[in-house]
């Protein structure tokens, strides 16, 4: 199977960290810049996913909106590489919609849109849309990145064991996964998370780095270290490869024991979020430098 990780050198040779824009959920765009600025963060990763952030549509993604977004990112010197817009690829709509979200992320700088693939049962209009939308990635010179869920669902791709076939089918080069070892401990937890992103690597194009703790009321995230997920070994082996990745703590969110998210009413204080932010930073620094022997 071709390895999909010399997209990042190609394009960035020098690796990317991003934030994503989670943690944030309920502080205005411009103010979330600053804060990211504040702490050092070179770059964001977007999130506009249904039911885990704020309430949208696709007034959203406007030519207008895109331009303003663009002037708030040159503003405060903090860039886009990647953007997350979750949605089932298996949807009737799917292609109009993903299509107008991929050329605003576009023209916001992003060259890399996070996606979940799609439920078994759509399995068929999954391939013909993403055939279309890898095409329109191809002509945008931007790639898909599909996401493991963590909702519990049956989906296309809900481990790593999945990659091989469902990218095989799919057969072009602007399409691989951006795998998330903190959606795999609510999605299936009875796999071990840790393994199974290193198993998914190779099939990369992005990736997450999210931490989670499993407790009776549910999944919360938690700072990086602080979960189930041994995002230090992970760190590490990514160090091995070219990969570009976010930093993910969407701290206003937490899954219930049935896997599906809940949102807090209020949105976390900032303070909250640069101090685990910073600490973030810090770790995913830490440990890019410290490879496995």
């Amino acid at each position: 199977m071709h390895s999909f990780n010399d997209i990042s050198r190609q394009y960035h040779p020098q690796r990317i960290v991003s934030i994503s824009g989670a943690p944030y959920d309920g502080h205005a765009f411009p103010l979330m810049l600053e804060s990211l600025a504040k702490i050092g963060a070179t770059h964001v990763e977007p999130a506009f996913i249904v039911g885990y952030t704020e309430p949208f549509d696709e007034s959203s993604f406007t030519d207008d909106k895109a331009i303003q977004t663009a002037r708030w990112l040159k503003d405060t010197g903090v860039g886009c590489y990647a953007f997350s817009s979750h949605i089932d690829l298996g949807r009737e709509d799917a292609v109009e919609v993903f299509r107008g979200r991929m050329d605003f992320a576009r023209k916001i700088g992003a060259r890399v849109i996070n996606t979940n693939a799609s439920a078994r049962k759509t399995t068929e209009r999954f391939h013909q849309n993403i055939a279309i939308l890898a095409r329109h990635a191809e002509e945008l010179d931007m790639w898909i990145g599909l996401e493991n869920p963590g909702d519990g669902s049956d989906n296309l791709l809900n481990v790593a064991a999945d990659s091989s076939s469902l990218l095989a089918s799919i057969a072009h080069p602007r399409v691989a996964l951006n795998y998330d070892a903190g959606n795999t401990i609510s999605h299936r937890p009875g796999v071990n998370a840790t393994q199974d992103a290193l198993d998914a690597l190779p099939h990369c194009l992005y990736t997450h780095i999210k931490d989670v703790s499993k407790r009776a009321e549910g999944y919360f995230f938690s700072g990086l270290g602080q979960g189930d997920v041994d995002c230090a070994k992970i760190l590490q082996h990514v160090a091995q490869t070219p990969l570009c990745l976010s930093i993910e703590m969407p701290l206003r969110l937490h899954r219930l024991p049935d896997s599906k998210p809940s949102r807090h009413a209020q949105a976390v204080p900032l303070i909250e979020i640069e101090t685990a932010l910073s600490q973030a930073l810090q770790f995913v620094s830490t440990h890019l430098d410290h490879r496995p022997t």
